[in-house]
């Protein structure tokens, strides 16, 4: 299949198991949430989102850093992407053990963004991951990138990546220097969330509590608020 070229590459039937897995991880991962609110304890997972390239993206890649179609599932690290969004940026280390000790996945790799921000004012926690698919035509197993960020990181990253569009990187010097500007401001966010991070779970604990029993015998919550607090 692979070996067609681009024309030719059926992306239906290759793109199928990235589907399979960004489904099934988003269920996994969401699970994560939902075992630590039943417990009455603070969730380091606040929510999560995934997504499956497009074949125009996957082709734009391809071309700009000269991927061969028969290498596109092994340099292609992200045609699977999920992110996880935190509150706190010392939910990321919980999470990150959280994933280092599950079975069903294989980390094979670490980009920390975080202590080691990018020159743009990006930051991010990106572990890229072996995870196995079963199909009627056997075990697959696929890459998926997962994105762990702070509410904070992802409303910047979002901001970002919006106007890099729009400019193709090629930022006027007034929009860039107001993106290093509002950088340091979702730091600086992070920063003083962490100095009442106890307050704030404890809060929130509290919250979850009282919303739980008013919701009694009429549903699951969990399935109608998971992206909203």
């Amino acid at each position: 299949m692979i070996n067609k070229g681009i024309k030719g590459m059926e992306w239906e039937v290759f793109l199928d198991p990235y589907i399979q897995a960004v489904g099934e991880l988003k269920i996994k991962l969401r699970g994560i949430r939902k075992q630590f609110r039943k417990q009455n304890r603070h969730s380091p997972v606040e929510f999560v989102t995934g997504r499956v390239k497009s074949v125009e993206s996957i082709k734009e890649k391809m071309s700009l850093r000269g991927i061969k179609p028969e290498n596109v599932a092994q340099d292609l690290q992200d045609i699977a992407g999920l992110r996880i969004m935190v509150q706190f940026v010392d939910d990321v280390d919980e999470v990150l053990a959280l994933l280092r000790q599950r079975q069903d996945m294989k980390i094979i790799q670490e980009r920390d963004y975080i202590n080691h921000m990018k020159s743009s004012g990006y930051r991010s926690y990106h572990v890229i991951i072996e995870y196995p698919v079963d199909t009627i035509n056997g075990r697959k197993t696929v890459l998926a990138e997962i994105q762990i960020r702070t509410l904070a990181m992802n409303f910047w990253a979002t901001i970002e990546h919006s106007l890099n569009y729009k400019y193709q990187g090629e930022f006027p010097q007034e929009i860039k220097q107001r993106l290093e500007t509002t950088a340091k401001i979702a730091l600086e966010l992070d920063e003083e969330m962490r100095k009442i991070r106890e307050d704030i779970r404890e809060a929130q604990l509290l919250f979850d509590a009282e919303n739980r029993k008013l919701s009694d015998g009429v549903g699951n919550s969990d399935d109608t608020d998971e992206y909203y607090r």
